[in-house]
């Protein structure tokens, strides 16, 4: 009687660990990666262990001092109403959040918070589209009296701004934009640091781009659109940052311009509440809920800002 022959079983495949270098290889590798950085550096400016000790504690003296403000603000706005008593009151115990619903139960503070965001997001709009609009016609375009003109409208850096303030007012009230939100923004759109920043990054664009799309039938729209709109994309965000920042902390011309209560900013607002008797833990939390806007769009917009640094470099 014969049998049927066993089935052979191959051999399980063992999948070879990966080869991690040993601790003297990535010493070896992290000396020689200092070692290339050094060489970019002179021997005589070369810091040493002790200071490199004293650059990180003064680096850290300098964050505590800097954080230190908006530390106090942020606990003593959750203090309960009472009298501020140093350096017990800057202890994080007891909080409470009545200043909070005081603050966003007012019948005035929704309604500034609303005109704030208007005016900082409306203007940001405006002032990054006619920025990158005259921007490219003042790089790319050929137009008599161009030069001229540019250097007539950068020449408004120059002056002072409260020097422009009351011609502008006296204008816009004659036009009846006083306590408008026309008359708030309108004014605030021809920002010559805008169309200084967008032409000298479009200058920079090669002129190829341009005499290919012209080549393929785009029309001008179609080549701002299409092509100068994402290459500005990191100065765009780096630009609408510092302009959102500028018109959610501005305080005079919303002042001047705002003349009624429903028309004032956070700003105008909060400085009219130290002018009360409003308690102190009031004011400050109505100064945290101003900050929160601008440190979120900070957060959000930094990474943008080495990127448009180096982009503006750019050399056709």
């Amino acid at each position: 009687m014969t049998t049927a022959p066993e089935e052979t079983k191959a051999p399980a495949v063992r999948k070879a660990a990966p080869v991690l270098p040993d601790r003297a290889a990535r010493r070896a590798e992290r000396r020689l990666r200092k070692l290339s950085e050094q060489d970019t550096v002179p021997y005589g400016m070369r810091p040493t262990r002790a200071g490199r000790i004293a650059r990180g504690a003064l680096l850290t003296v300098a964050a505590l001092v800097t954080v230190f403000p908006f530390y106090a603000m942020v606990v003593l706005s959750l203090k309960p109403s009472a009298a501020v008593d140093f350096p017990g009151s800057l202890l994080p115990w007891p909080l409470t959040g009545e200043a909070y619903d005081t603050v966003m139960g007012a019948q005035d503070v929704p309604r500034w918070l609303l005109n704030t965001l208007m005016y900082s997001v409306v203007s940001v709009v405006g002032v990054l589209l006619l920025a990158s609009l005259a921007g490219y016609a003042f790089a790319k375009k050929r137009f008599p009296g161009r030069e001229a003109m540019f250097w007539s409208f950068l020449s408004m850096v120059m002056v002072p701004y409260h020097v422009t303030m009351i011609p502008t007012f006296a204008m816009i009230a004659k036009l009846g934009g006083v306590d408008t939100y026309w008359g708030l923004i309108v004014p605030t759109l021809a920002n010559a640091q805008a169309v200084f920043l967008m032409r000298q990054f479009i200058q920079g664009l090669p002129d190829e781009l341009f005499e290919a799309a012209r080549l393929d039938g785009c029309s001008e729209w179609q080549i701002f659109y299409r092509i100068v709109l994402p290459l500005l994309k990191p100065i765009l965000a780096t630009l609408g940052v510092f302009v959102f920042l500028w018109h959610w902390n501005d305080f005079l011309w919303p002042l001047v311009i705002g003349q009624s209560t429903d028309m004032r900013t956070l700003t105008v607002g909060i400085a009219s509440l130290q002018q009360q008797n409003v308690p102190l833990n009031v004011v400050l939390s109505g100064s945290v809920i101003a900050f929160v806007p601008i440190f979120a769009a900070y957060m959000v917009g930094q990474r943008y800002f080495t990127e448009g640094v180096t982009a503006s470099g750019i050399k056709g």
